[in-house]
């Protein structure tokens, strides 16, 4: 089996002990890591027992020196206060994170075709699911690859470089969208702006909101995304 060592983090094979047919990417929040988003694959598993579960840390460790704390890039002039004060400056916020996204997708694209080779699978048989800044990530690798993915799944994130994606763009796989719409880390606001941008160069997105929900997943989350990967790559 070829080797998958670009990213280090937990991996969780196939709930039914077959070779996997499909293969789904979790990439974690800022100052998170991979053991965080892994314990959502289990439930995953029961409508996709036989896929391959992968939660890698993100390349950087978070700035401040956090134990076990890891960064896909720096957050440090975020806040989010002051977005939710002026969407203007929301929508710049986002824009101006295509640049740290950016310094990690090769690293991240490196590991997807890892995990591909690995176990034989097409790219239509690979579905990236983001949390947070891992939503942008995965909104930023995948609308980037040249050869499309099965889907891409974001919990509570936003598209980064709304003004050059159309110029950027080299697949539109599926995408899903969930959002909780008390969330005080990234507003609910982003939901909206990130389908508009996703429609802009022709992606409609499937959104959610999830009422009450803070800045997380629920069980209602959950559901959704399911449902989701089970149409994208099962």
């Amino acid at each position: 089996m070829a080797t998958v060592d670009a990213l280090k983090g937990p991996k969780l094979m196939p709930a039914s002990g077959k070779a996997p047919s499909s293969a789904v990417v979790l990439l974690h929040g800022y100052g998170s890591n991979g053991d965080d988003l892994i314990g959502l694959a289990p439930f995953f598993a029961r409508v996709l027992p036989d896929t391959v579960f992968y939660s890698p840390n993100a390349p950087q460790a978070i700035e401040g020196g956090f134990m076990g704390g890891y960064q896909w890039f720096s957050l440090a002039t975020y806040d989010p206060e002051l977005m939710r004060r002026d969407a203007k400056r929301m929508e710049e916020t986002f824009r101006l994170f295509r640049q740290g996204a950016a310094a990690s997708t090769a690293i991240v694209n490196t590991y997807m075709d890892q995990i591909l080779a690995a176990h034989g699978l097409e790219d239509r048989k690979l579905a990236l699911l983001g949390f947070s800044q891992g939503t942008m990530m995965a909104l930023h690798v995948g609308l980037r690859r040249t050869k499309q993915i099965g889907g891409i799944l974001g919990y509570s994130g936003a598209l980064t470089g709304t003004d050059v994606l159309a110029s950027e763009i080299k697949s539109k796989p599926p995408v899903a969208l969930v959002h909780g719409d008390a969330d005080a880390i990234i507003p609910h606001e982003a939901l909206a702006a990130a389908a508009k941008g996703l429609a802009d160069v022709g992606i409609k997105a499937e959104t959610h909101t999830v009422r009450g929900l803070q800045h997380g997943i629920d069980g209602d989350a959950a559901q959704f995304g399911a449902t989701f990967l089970h149409k994208a790559i099962g």
